[in-house]
């Protein structure tokens, strides 16, 4: 009898470890990746002599973007992204007023405005009180400010800087507040909102009475350079990579080129939503493509930062999404296959990266909301 048992153990023992072994050999395509074509970082000095405070700030926000997202793209691209060039680096909470879990709209308001916000609300406290955010401090103090995001442009994380509403999915409302914000420069999706609406007003003739030029596309903005300006690039939201093609980077740069001629300096919040989608489905290839993307747009950043040296740019995440864990990899090959979670949001702490005059700052373990004080210190205001 004793025999027999140890007999069946074996049986099951070595089961197991052929079910294992061939689960291996025949992974989930939605959990592996392999790179085709790593892009090379851009070329910026050794050492830059930064000014005294920045004049600028872009801010970057992979929505959903852990450490193992950022890990799980610089496997896939050999070990080298354009985040590497940015060696101030921190750890960010993420809880909202109401929950350990954060959504995309409380998290972006806590780093829009400093105040941590019940999930689902966009810039309005827990007492009712509408919060400006700073991009509107910004403005105050006469800098041009822009968003680029490859969600809708009325989306929660792009939303939290512009607009005040109760719910983040009233998207035509949110809409509504792009009038009146004198934001300088959107760049996203979501045209319906502002045009298929129930009111039937137009947002995008009203934009036009107030001096805004509005285009479908970056092409057909390529020969206007200042703003006011609103391009408009999908009917919701903008499509995912590599089908979109190069529209989160020269986004980027064309935002930066834009804003860069007002003399007292500019506020820019770049959003690559769709990390969190990736996050979401638990599908590694989404997700990576999506990193790999975000990171082409750091590149654009850091590069005029370089040139600029008046330029702070930091690069952190709302939240992390999906509970990613990287289990196998080859750097030298650009391969990984990685395991979730859940299909949610994680309460994990995200990564703050920084450059420029002011990155000091940006070291150690702190809240979201210690993301907009330092923002705020470093342009002095």
């Amino acid at each position: 009898m004793k025999f027999l048992s140890l007999t069946l153990l074996l049986i099951l023992s070595l089961t197991i470890k052929a079910y294992g072994q061939e689960d291996y050999k025949n992974p989930d395509p939605n959990f592996s990746f392999e790179n085709p074509s790593p892009h090379k970082p851009v070329a910026l000095p050794e050492s830059v002599k930064f000014k005294k405070r920045p004049k600028n700030i872009i801010l970057l926000i992979g929505d959903g973007m852990g450490v193992a997202q950022v890990y799980s793209a610089l496997t896939a691209n050999k070990g080298q992204l354009n985040l590497n060039y940015m060696k101030h680096i921190g750890f960010m909470q993420t809880q909202s007023a109401d929950d350990y879990i954060t959504d995309s709209a409380a998290a972006g308001t806590a780093i829009a405005t400093g105040v941590r916000v019940n999930n689902g609300v966009i810039a309005i406290d827990q007492d009712g009180k509408v919060l400006k955010s700073i991009l509107y401090i910004s403005e105050d103090n006469n800098k041009a400010t822009g968003l680029v995001s490859t969600s809708a442009i009325t989306h929660a994380t792009p939303a939290s800087f512009v607009a005040n509403q109760p719910d983040r999915g009233m998207y035509e409302d949110i809409a509504g507040d792009f009038l009146d914000s004198g934001i300088d420069l959107f760049i996203g999706g979501g045209k319906e909102h502002f045009t298929s609406r129930e009111d039937g007003r137009n947002l995008l003739e009203e934009l036009s009475q107030n001096n805004y030029r509005v285009f479908s596309s970056l092409e057909e903005a390529a020969s206007v350079k200042t703003g006011p300006m609103a391009i408009l690039t999908a009917a919701i939201h903008n499509e995912v990579y590599p089908e979109r093609g190069n529209l989160l980077p020269d986004a980027t740069q064309k935002a930066i080129e834009v804003l860069q001629s007002n003399k007292e300096g500019f506020f820019l919040m770049v959003e690559g939503s769709q990390i969190d989608w990736g996050g979401h489905a638990n599908n590694t290839t989404y997700i990576v493509h999506e990193t790999l993307d975000f990171d082409r747009a750091v590149g654009k950043a850091l590069t005029f930062a370089a040139n600029n040296k008046e330029t702070l740019v930091i690069v952190t995440a709302d939240h992390e999404t999906g509970g990613m864990s990287i289990d196998n990899g080859d750097i030298s090959k650009g391969t990984l296959s990685a395991k979730y979670t859940t299909d949610d949001h994680t309460g994990i702490m995200v990564p703050v990266f920084a450059y420029g005059p002011g990155a000091e700052a940006f070291i150690g373990i702190y809240k979201n909301t210690d993301l907009f004080v330092k923002m705020v210190e470093a342009f002095g205001f």
